[in-house]
């Protein structure tokens, strides 16, 4: 890993636990994705050589660096949406800064929307965003997507009651095989195992 890339983690990391130990509410909060499990999607999206990632919801960009690493060993590229716009300038200005822009778009807005408009294959998709979407966005990209394919929604377990109909509809659909992680917030691992 490149020292840019690893000092901007790491000022995301202590900026979030001083937020924390400062009772910062959690609105107001960075809330970066925990490092083990940005770790963990970050060496699977490697692991599965994958060319197009698409992440919904960036915020300050932590878990978009993590791909973009990714996709620098993959020589693939990330799709980044984020829906605030001061934090998709963020999370931007973030990547920049760790040398890793060559390696993401980010698109502003709804990504119920700006997916919508897209047409090409995707390999692997993270979801870190409006729990109320998770299935909108998971559908906007499906059909992109081909056996092998790989999707990661965040916060499955630390908001099982809010994410219950994402979790039940990946996990008992026909294409699909999923099962949830207990990794920091919860991560649903879900794999594409047929058209």
């Amino acid at each position: 890993m490149e020292q840019e890339l690893f000092d901007v983690l790491s000022e995301l990391e202590m900026r979030a636990e001083t937020e924390r130990l400062r009772n910062v509410p959690e609105h107001l909060r960075s809330n970066i994705l925990d490092p083990d499990a940005a770790k963990f999607v970050s060496m699977l999206a490697v692991s599965q050589k994958a060319k197009s990632i698409v992440e919904v919801g960036s915020g300050a960009g932590y878990s978009t660096l993590w791909l973009a690493y990714a996709a620098s060993i993959t020589g693939g590229k990330v799709v980044s949406c984020e829906i605030d716009p001061a934090k998709a300038a963020e999370a931007q200005a973030n990547v920049e800064k760790a040398g890793l822009a060559d390696y993401v778009e980010f698109l502003s807005g709804d990504a119920r929307e700006t997916l919508r408009h897209r047409d090409e294959p995707v390999d692997f998709l993270f979801i870190d965003a409006d729990f109320g979407q998770y299935e909108t966005y998971f559908d906007v990209v499906y059909k992109r997507m081909s056996v092998g394919s790989t999707i990661i929604a965040d916060d499955v377990v630390a908001s099982e009651n809010e994410l219950a109909d994402y979790t039940t509809y990946v996990q008992n659909h026909p294409s699909l095989e999923s099962v949830t992680l207990p990794l920091s917030q919860g991560l649903e691992f879900t794999v594409r195992t047929a058209d």
